[in-house]
């Protein structure tokens, strides 16, 4: 029979259709071109290296000497820098002004590199720089959520196929993140403790939705996963700002993250994915009660109108096999 699971974090019910669910080599991508049979350099790609626009770089690491990664500003932004934000409101109609920040991350000099085929140390360097990046950016009063990603693929929305992540500074929490922070602040008050780290402990006791381990985090495919190998990294520190992260912490995050996207690359065959780093908002990040995390979410199924009409998702794979299929994967 199928089971109507609860994520115990943020209250929201999934359908797992154990009738319809598929097995785990049923979620492997067809063949496809691959972003390691593309060219290291392509030079109509505005990423690649001799295409800079220096106007519009924010960072690039190392300081001096040839670039490795480079922060610009997003030419097509979904936010203005400049600007007050004002806020009106008139009858039903209610609207910001779209001040903030959207900027990209261009990952590698090398128009065929992906995370899961990079060095560890490359994915570090990344994540590193979002957070510099975030430091900056949250000393600007207007900003209250800083919104961390990448999107890998077609799929989940990639328009350019070098490599690169991006970050988005908005003036409000959006509702979704309220409701999150809501439940935790609930969670908290009944319990006394955080629920993200209960649910961490559980799945570390348990084991078998657990995927890789590491010395600071652990990723782990939730009870009540929204889809498919829909998996969350967890740090066992607690802490409800992805800013604050030492960088110890960041450097281990980055193996498991990357021992993750090598499994999903090796074991589904280059999935689509998106990965989230969920952070508390601006002025929630010393609360006690929030804990931010990493979603990585492959896009081996597409949403539907069920999913639309209910917000709810259905689930065709059960969580407890999709992560015992991962676990067995190993890598070359």
């Amino acid at each position: 029979m199928s089971e109507i699971r609860q994520n115990m974090a943020t209250k929201e019910w999934v359908v797992i259709a154990t009738r319809r669910a598929r097995r785990p080599e049923e979620f492997v991508q067809p063949d496809r071109e691959k972003s390691e049979v593309l060219p290291p350099f392509d030079p109509d790609c505005p990423f690649c290296p001799g295409n800079e626009e220096i106007e519009m770089e924010r960072l690039r690491l190392p300081a001096e000497g040839e670039w490795q990664l480079r922060v610009v500003r997003n030419k097509y932004p979904a936010l203005e820098e400049t600007g007050t934000v004002v806020r009106c409101f008139d009858g039903v109609h209610r609207w910001i002004t779209g001040v903030g920040y959207h900027e990209v991350v261009i990952e590698s000099r090398l128009h065929n590199a992906q995370p899961a085929l990079q060095r560890a140390e490359e994915i570090e360097r990344t994540l590193t720089a979002l957070q510099m990046r975030g430091r900056a950016i949250r000393q600007d009063q207007r900003v209250e959520q800083i919104i961390y990603f990448k999107n890998h693929g077609p799929l989940a929305g990639t328009s350019l196929r070098h490599p690169h992540s991006q970050l988005v500074a908005l003036p409000i929490v959006p509702s979704n993140i309220r409701n999150r922070i809501e439940e935790a602040r609930r969670y908290y008050d009944d319990h006394g403790e955080c629920a993200i780290c209960r649910m961490r402990e559980e799945e570390e006791r348990q084991g078998v939705r657990m995927v890789v381990a590491g010395e600071h985090y652990s990723a782990f495919i939730p009870y009540a996963a929204f889809s498919p190998f829909h998996t969350w990294i967890v740090p066992r520190q607690h802490g409800a700002s992805f800013l604050g992260v030492p960088a110890e912490a960041v450097r281990d995050l980055s193996q498991v993250l990357h021992q993750l996207l090598r499994k999903l690359y090796y074991g589904l065959n280059d999935p689509d994915y998106n990965y989230v780093i969920r952070s508390a908002p601006e002025r929630e990040s010393a609360n006690e009660y929030l804990h931010w995390y990493v979603s990585v979410i492959p896009r081996v199924t597409q949403t539907a109108g069920f999913e639309m009409g209910s917000g709810m998702f259905i689930n065709t794979a059960l969580p407890e096999e999709s992560a015992a299929f991962l676990r067995a994967v190993t890598p070359p």
